[in-house]
């Protein structure tokens, strides 16, 4: 990821926790499990989830191109033995022009 700026005004970032041990569990929460059942082919089951949202957020530096932003999340998952982190991205791909970046060579996703 690189560093969004949202000294601008623009751009907004939320997050929201569920606890879930021995509670009964948001739709949010049973998505996240079905996700990582379906893509790791494991039973999975959440004691806590963490959702964070950055939502129309411009690239750093904010002054030179508050139009192109992106939306993305990070879901950071236990079941308090494994862990897991979801990265979404909008649909569409990055939004940023990645030309005025510091670094040119970016991706999507981790290594």
């Amino acid at each position: 990821w690189d560093n969004a700026d949202f000294s601008r005004g623009v751009g907004t970032t939320f997050y929201q926790e569920f606890h879930t041990l021995n509670t009964a569990k948001p739709p949010f929460v049973h998505d996240v499990e079905a996700k990582i059942q379906r893509y790791l082919r494991s039973s999975y089951s959440a004691a806590w989830t963490l959702k964070i949202t950055w939502e129309k957020a411009p690239a750093f530096e904010a002054q030179t191109d508050t139009w192109r932003t992106n939306t993305y999340q990070a879901i950071l998952t236990t079941d308090g033995f494994r862990s897991y982190v979801l990265m979404l991205y909008q649909e569409g791909g990055m939004q940023w022009d990645y030309t005025r970046l510091a670094v040119t060579n970016v991706l999507i996703g981790y290594t």
